[in-house]
């Protein structure tokens, strides 16, 4: 057997153990998400966007694709999801303080405003995730309203 063959052998046979492994899944709770939908009253349009381009990677509860079961992209996946959390995770939204909740708000209409959100490489599996003007325009308008909220309390104390 030549060499060639001997090597293709041995990346099949690491490929197929691989799948039987992966990362530890985003499997929470989404209603973890209530008490940031509380605080920050989004109208319906914008419940729905977020539930559709945020939540994913951003809260303790991701719907997982079925390319998820296929390793390495599970891993690429899982990377991508713990990267959004770090970032903001509206599951751990009431433990922010008054301040980090007036910056996360910034962010996010700021990033979403630029298109940086959500990330193209999101968008291109969840084509319902890829935003028109005017769902941009209403996830800024609610962000900006929320951010200048968490202004005025911060103000007051």
């Amino acid at each position: 057997m030549n060499i060639l063959k001997k090597i293709g052998i041995v990346i099949i046979v690491a490929l197929l153990t691989a799948q039987f492994f992966g990362p530890e899944k985003n499997d929470g709770e989404l209603d973890t998400v209530n008490a940031f939908i509380a605080e920050t009253n989004p109208p319906k349009d914008v419940l729905k966007i977020l539930n559709t381009t945020c939540f994913d990677c951003h809260s303790s509860k991701t719907n997982y694709p079925w390319y998820n079961n296929i390793t390495p992209v599970n891993y690429w996946l899982d990377e991508h999801v713990q990267d959004g959390k770090k970032h903001l995770n509206f599951s751990e939204w009431s433990s922010y303080s008054l301040k980090k909740k007036e910056h996360k708000m910034d962010e996010l209409h700021e990033e979403v405003a630029e298109k940086e959100m959500p990330l193209d490489s999101y968008t291109w599996t969840h084509e319902d995730a890829n935003l028109t003007q005017e769902q941009i325009d209403a996830v800024v308008t609610w962000g900006k309203k929320v951010q200048a909220d968490y202004k005025a309390q911060m103000g007051a104390k």
